[in-house]
């Protein structure tokens, strides 16, 4: 039997043991794009305005979700597959918490009812927002996360800046590297 560890062989820095009176409910706001080295970053925000969440995510996921806000084209979305597939299997995704940061990655945890084997996965934050907008699935975060998030939106804007000013960094120094 596979255990929701397969995901991650590590012990893992996450934090699992909030309650539900710490969570607050975010939106997607907007995007966030550049023409620079930086990622693109989803924002969320709760319906208040008080808490701001930057999402960094890659340029595909941006343009799944651009595509699938925009109201004046026909819908179109990557995840058709996906949500025929759950809905077949009679699987709902209840909500995904924000729980990690590890580097320059976020991770959410999605909860889910109806699976035969687990309750909730772990996924980089990056790889499904534009399936939890589609799926209208409610995205939550603590106080706690979306401040230490701050704290690494600027270490990627940072490393970004960094790259535009000096772009020999991005040299290959040695025949085995790429």
């Amino acid at each position: 039997m596979i255990q929701p560890d397969f995901l991650f062989a590590k012990p893992q820095d996450e934090r699992v043991d909030f309650d539900d009176k710490d969570l607050i409910l975010l939106n997607p706001y907007g995007l966030s794009l550049s023409n620079d080295a930086s990622r693109p970053f989803l924002i969320l925000k709760d319906a208040s305005g008080d808490y701001v969440l930057p999402v960094p995510i890659n340029q595909l996921e941006a343009g799944v979700t651009l595509t699938q806000s925009s109201t004046s084209a026909i819908p179109i979305t990557m995840h058709k597959f996906s949500e025929s597939l759950l809905n077949s299997l009679d699987i709902t995704l209840e909500r995904a918490v924000f729980v990690e940061i590890k580097g320059v990655h976020q991770f959410v945890r999605i909860y889910m009812n109806k699976h035969p084997q687990y309750q909730s996965m772990k996924f980089r934050a990056d790889e499904v927002m534009s399936l939890c907008i589609h799926l209208k699935i409610p995205i939550y975060a603590t106080k706690a996360y979306i401040n230490k998030s701050k704290v690494m939106s600027a270490e990627i804007l940072g490393s970004a800046k960094e790259l535009q000013e000096n772009p020999s960094l991005l040299n290959r120094h040695h025949s085995y590297l790429m």
